[in-house]
């Protein structure tokens, strides 16, 4: 079985379809974080939404590492990359326990964080070259969107 990276197009480009879901994936975060900000009335439900979302694409993206990773059957790092990719279902379950500020703020920081894990696991090519440039714009808006609504609910 031939690896995704090793058949990923010459040119590097991040695949339409993945550009489209990715930037789609955001619409939730934006707009609980507004609803957050600008809807006093149903601010908690808001708040609680951006951290439930976040919480599920935190733990997506741990689930994507486990994807790429159990291709590469006898790779001497497989086990280590297999940990350390259900951190971020265990960060963003913590996160649905914690005060909503608090949860906020680990969300944040822990999408940060895994944007270094991504950038290295392309450099390392396990994941597509073209992932960090998806995953850089991606993860500025989340992080954004969550630090956003800790400053308007702190």
């Amino acid at each position: 079985m031939t690896g995704f990276v090793t058949t990923a197009p010459a040119n590097n480009k991040i695949p339409r379809p993945v550009l489209w879901l990715g930037a789609l994936g955001l619409l939730p975060f934006v707009a609980a974080m507004l609803l957050a900000v600008m809807a006093p009335s149903i601010k908690e439900t808001a708040v609680a939404a951006l951290i439930a979302y976040g919480a599920v694409i935190l733990s997506f993206l741990g689930g994507t590492l486990w994807g790429l990773v159990i291709g590469r059957a006898g790779d001497d790092r497989m086990g280590g990359l297999l940990v350390l990719s259900v951190v971020p279902s265990l960060i963003g379950w913590v996160s649905l326990l914690l005060p909503p500020v608090m949860a906020l703020v680990l969300l944040a920081l822990s999408f940060g964080c895994w944007f270094v894990v991504d950038t290295r696991m392309a450099k390392q090519k396990i994941a597509p070259p073209w992932y960090p440039r998806l995953r850089l714009p991606l993860t500025v808006i989340v992080v954004c969107c969550l630090a956003l609504a800790v400053f308007f609910n702190a």
